[in-house]
């Protein structure tokens, strides 16, 4: 729409009538077209020159607002990761003294998963904090591959797991997770995903096949190895291409994206921060 509203806006403008005047029909017709024809070709100048993202069509997945929490589900495989919804504030994200309690329900578990809730028009942060826990929070959510390849994650982690071997079951722990899932069949574990991880030990864009399910592909889209903590990192990864390349799928939509933050395996302590997770092309 904004791109029809620019070249719109000059073709208005020929359509309006003008006062020739005794200066007669020829004169003013030849000064109209010359005038309108440099307004026509300033315009798809600055067209061309104006930045990519402001035509770029985008799909939010979490914006971590009351609201949207109210709708997400929770999944948890032992006792639930803590979970706080907090406010950005110049990056950093804080929580509030009137906060609001909202409860998530689980599956697979009778214990309580306490939010903070901070409302906040522009979005929030997602903080994760486990200890020997294990919990997921996930939307379920169609997203045109075609048109929104890509995902985009920022994220950062305060305290890592160091020293473990997350390729195997014994370690397979996070600090911080975004899966991307496609449903292949009726039955709950017939499920593909590309699993993109804040690894503590291996080498950014490394992969390997998830120690649990050959269907689940565990990328190493962030590391501790080449980024230090309590900083921000934003990846983009293109989500169609790596269904393709490591799971040998065609895919045309996804299902759902899971976020999660575990350390049930290992015992450890992990914190992470989420925030503006979406697809784009």
């Amino acid at each position: 729409m904004l791109i029809r509203r620019i070249i719109n806006a000059p073709v208005d403008q020929l359509d309006r009538s003008s006062d020739y005047g005794s200066e007669g029909w020829e004169f003013e017709s030849s000064r109209a077209r010359h005038l309108n024809m440099k307004k026509i070709l300033f315009i798809i100048t600055v067209f061309l020159f104006l930045p990519n993202h402001l035509f770029a069509e985008r799909v939010d997945i979490f914006q971590f607002t009351k609201e949207e929490l109210s709708q997400l589900k929770s999944h948890s495989l032992k006792k639930k990761t803590d979970y706080s919804i907090l406010m950005d504030q110049g990056g950093k994200c804080v929580a509030a003294k009137d906060s609001d309690l909202l409860k998530l329900e689980s599956k697979n578990t009778k214990a309580e998963d306490n939010l903070k809730i901070v409302q906040d028009e522009s979005g929030g942060c997602l903080k994760a904090e486990a200890k020997g826990q294990a919990s997921g929070i996930g939307r379920e959510i169609k997203v045109d591959l075609n048109k929104t390849p890509f995902i985009n994650i920022t994220w950062k982690i305060e305290q890592g797991i160091t020293g473990i071997k997350e390729k195997t079951k014994k370690g397979h722990d996070f600090a911080a997770r975004v899966a991307v899932v496609k449903e292949t069949g009726a039955l709950p574990w017939q499920k593909s995903a590309m699993n993109y991880v804040f690894s503590s030990n291996e080498k950014t864009n490394t992969h390997w096949v998830g120690p649990y399910r050959k269907q689940i592909i565990d990328y190493v889209a962030s590391s501790l190895m080449d980024q230090p903590l309590d900083t921000w990192v934003t990846v983009k990864l293109n989500v169609k291409d790596q269904f393709k390349q490591f799971l040998d799928m065609d895919l045309n939509e996804i299902d759902g994206v899971v976020i999660m933050t575990d350390t049930d395996n290992t015992n450890q302590k992990a914190v992470a921060y989420y925030k503006d997770i979406y697809f784009s092309n």
